[in-house]
């Protein structure tokens, strides 16, 4: 196998991200039309919110307030990336108290209005609703829509929204809100709704839905110094340019200006949402400063627990998780399978050496059944599948695991990470497509590794790991076990069929006689009198003694 895993089995000193998710208009479902607040816990910077609303409004108060247009181009979001990188950073801070001290029931009191919207009076196949700032939103952004090739900025009047009890009198007396993002809504699972399917807000976060699905995961512009020692730094977008979509249009179009103290970026997402949501990104850096710790189209989910291990588990549910696992097809054309874990201490695993042929977390456990929660949905739930369309050259794709105790909490983190330094002063390009969708799509069919068991030897001296394949067929015929672990020594290596799953169950047993950590690797091979081939996928799961 060409993949490799780094150990980094040690508990950090710096900062971490892990974000904490806190609907306001539901503690516990989020739907995609409340798809909720997500924030990092270190920093207090705002993820993805929801307001929950009707359906998209007709056009009205955010046309209407719009200021004067200008001329938009495809380089002109690259040239304002350029210009703010020969300046200094400057944050980004509220300037009314009233909406800096917004709390957590004032927030969610304040509701789009279904009179304000953007585009649903018109033969336009997606409409927009802006999102105001205030609570965990600190940094105010610019939304803006393009038309006919020129630019408008849209004001957040403060009739585009309804005002509850909750809300204090003082915001009312405000001619206008600032915002921190919008969603868009089209006709994505009937002729006679229009659904949400995606939402910028808060940092450089975003999510997207397919069809049938509810919002889980997110996806970042960009992630710096991800589980470093000297803290992370957490790139937002601070201004948005929405293209309006022609009568036919089957997608829309979203540019993004990144900035943070280290770099600014231009950024161009092409969206066409349907069974599964697609999006084109190109991304254009221009660093402040070289970029030596840079994660390229980062993913955050969660992950509580699974059937793998409940010793340090109570919970009535079978499994909580946004995602199971991530997934890689290496250049060589290997697949790897690398279950997700919830450790005791902060891990850090490195694969591959050059650039795969596509990444993603993946939620591959499909059946209510699975995790026996009626409210949360986790089955409904996104992967999330990246595939690069430019030369990403050397480099690895990286999963950072942090131990939580609370399913609100964003405890995983993939991206991809260049070998070398960007350099300061040089614009620096790649781009990649994202899918949204329930699994991808891979051939040819190969077999998928899809539960893993793990417990005590019976002497309680060896650890015994179960994984179920399926999509083997049921014969043993012409199957052989390929196993190997970097520390100790695996026995008693099983395969055999499972009735149950229709597939086949390998079982071993590691004996880590001094390791602290073990890197285990196995797959499924059929042999003939010709050649030796993977019938499977290659499993690999990082054991650890603590």
């Amino acid at each position: 196998m060409t993949s490799s895993e780094s150990s980094n089995n040690q508990a950090r000193t710096g900062r971490t991200a892990i974000s904490a998710r806190n609907d306001p208009r539901n503690d516990r479902w989020e739907s995609p039309s409340a798809p909720g607040l997500r924030r990092y816990w270190l920093l207090l910077l705002a993820v993805t919110v929801s307001c929950v609303a009707g359906a998209a409004a007709i056009r009205g108060g955010a046309d209407s307030k719009a200021g004067g247009r200008y001329r938009f181009s495809d380089s002109t979001v690259i040239e304002a990336a350029r210009r703010a990188a020969s300046t200094p950073f400057v944050s980004r801070k509220l300037d009314s108290t009233v909406m800096q001290q917004l709390t957590y029931d004032q927030y969610r009191d304040i509701r789009f209005n279904a009179d304000a919207g953007i585009w649903r009076n018109e033969q336009v196949p997606f409409r927009v609703e802006l999102l105001p700032a205030g609570f965990l939103f600190q940094s105010p952004v610019k939304v803006s829509i393009v038309e006919s090739g020129m630019a408008r900025d849209l004001t957040g009047d403060i009739g585009m929204f309804s005002l509850g009890p909750h809300v204090p009198k003082a915001l009312a007396e405000l001619q206008s809100l600032p915002l921190s993002g919008f969603r868009v809504r089209t006709r994505l699972n009937s002729r006679s709704v229009w659904d949400e399917f995606l939402v910028f807000q808060g940092a450089s976060y975003f999510r997207a839905v397919d069809r049938g699905g509810a919002y889980g995961l997110s996806a970042r512009g960009l992630a710096i110094r991800t589980a470093h020692a000297t803290g992370e730094e957490f790139p937002m977008f601070t201004q948005f340019w929405i293209e309006r979509p022609a009568t036919n249009a089957s997608g829309i179009v979203v540019h993004a200006l990144l900035d943070s103290p280290s770099t600014t970026g231009a950024y161009r997402f092409s969206v066409v949402p349907g069974a599964e949501t697609i999006m084109n990104v190109d991304v254009t850096l221009f660093p402040r400063v070289a970029l030596d710790n840079l994660g390229i189209a980062p993913l955050t989910s969660m992950f509580l627990f699974d059937e793998s291990e409940r010793a340090r588990i109570d919970d009535f549910r079978d499994e909580v998780h946004d995602s199971d696992g991530l997934q890689i097809v290496l250049a060589s054309g290997e697949r790897v399978w690398r279950p997700l874990r919830n450790p005791t201490q902060l891990q850090v695993s490195s694969f591959t050496s050059e650039a795969p042929k596509a990444f993603g977390l993946i939620q591959r456990s499909r059946r209510a059944s699975d995790y026996q929660d009626l409210e949360a949905r986790y089955e409904r739930r996104p992967s999330a599948w990246i595939e690069p369309t430019s030369d990403w050259g050397p480099g690895s794709v990286q999963l950072v695991e942090i131990p939580t105790n609370n399913e609100t909490n964003d405890n995983i983190v993939s991206f991809w990470r260049p070998k070398e330094p960007i350099p300061a002063g040089k614009p620096w390009h790649i781009s990649y497509r994202l899918r949204w969708n329930s699994q991808p799509k891979l051939l040819p069919a190969l077999a998928k590794a899809s539960s893993t068991r793990t417990g005590p030897s019976f002497d309680g001296k060896r650890r015994i790991f179960v994984v179920e394949f399926t999509g083997t067929g049921r014969t043993l015929e012409g199957l052989k076990v390929d196993a190997g672990t970097s520390a100790g020594k695996l026995s008693n290596i099983v395969m055999q069929p499972n009735p149950l799953t229709k597939g086949v169950r390998v079982s071993f047993e590691l004996d880590p006689v001094d390791a602290d950590v073990a890197e285990l690797r196995l797959r499924l091979l059929r042999t003939d009198d010709q050649d030796e081939r993977p019938i499977s996928e290659t499993w690999l799961y990082r054991w650890t003694a603590s």
